[in-house]
């Protein structure tokens, strides 16, 4: 009989993912290596556009008491799962990529005379605002939740981790090393953050969490 599989997520997942590994024989460990919290903010000299690249910025907007007035905007968002959380809560999506270079790009192209309010978290990447910059486009920026890392030692061997953040690997490298172990990226600029640390890299097809659990049941259903 073969061994079974072990993986590390650094996020918690919903029942239903866990339960695709359940089926494949893949046995799972899971912390959630960040945490992110909402923040007190003010909606003020906001822009024609609104710009989210995730889904705990929206769900920050949302508990504003002033939400409501935003919905007559138009809004700019990466990810899927966070179109879907916009549109369900009646903001008006003109577009959505899977990456924030990719939404850069679509705004500096065809958007460039309008203006943005950027709704971000405290340890967001440079790629939006830096382009946005570069091609003197009118934005501010409006902080909403915290990130904050949550290392933890993990003493269980693993197969392989599963890292959704570039502060997820950032977090995770503090209490532990990667040797051998494949390592699972949600997309290319999570997979960035590990490039000086390992060659054992497997990023998915689309950034989202479903997809990342694909790539590994394909991978190690050989081995099962």
């Amino acid at each position: 009989m073969s061994k079974s599989i072990q993986i590390l997520s650094t996020k918690i997942l919903s029942n239903s993912q866990k339960q695709e590994f359940v089926k494949a024989n893949i046995e799972v460990i899971e912390s959630d290596f960040i945490q992110t919290q909402s923040k007190s903010f003010e909606l003020k000299d906001l822009n024609l556009n609104l710009i989210f690249t995730s889904q705990n910025a929206v769900h920050s907007v949302l508990s504003n008491p002033n939400a409501e007035e935003l919905k007559s905007k138009n809004v700019f968002c990466v990810g899927l799962k966070t179109k879907i959380l916009l549109s369900e809560n009646g903001f008006d999506v003109v577009a959505y990529t899977g990456y924030a270079s990719d939404l850069a790009e679509i705004i500096t192209l065809i958007y460039r005379n309008e203006s943005f309010t950027f709704f971000s978290g405290n340890l967001r990447r440079e790629t939006l605002p830096k382009a946005l910059k570069d091609a003197e486009v009118k934005f501010n920026e409006i902080q909403v939740y915290d990130t904050s890392l949550t290392p933890q030692k993990i003493k269980t061997a693993v197969d392989a981790i599963l890292f959704f953040s570039p502060s997820g690997v950032e977090s995770y490298l503090k209490d532990n090393t990667i040797k051998k172990e494949t390592c699972f990226c949600i997309g290319e600029t999570t997979a960035e953050a590990l490039h000086k640390i390992t060659k054992n890299i497997i990023i998915a097809d689309q950034p989202t969490v479903e997809d990342v659990i694909e790539d590994v049941i394909t991978e190690f259903s050989n081995t099962l």
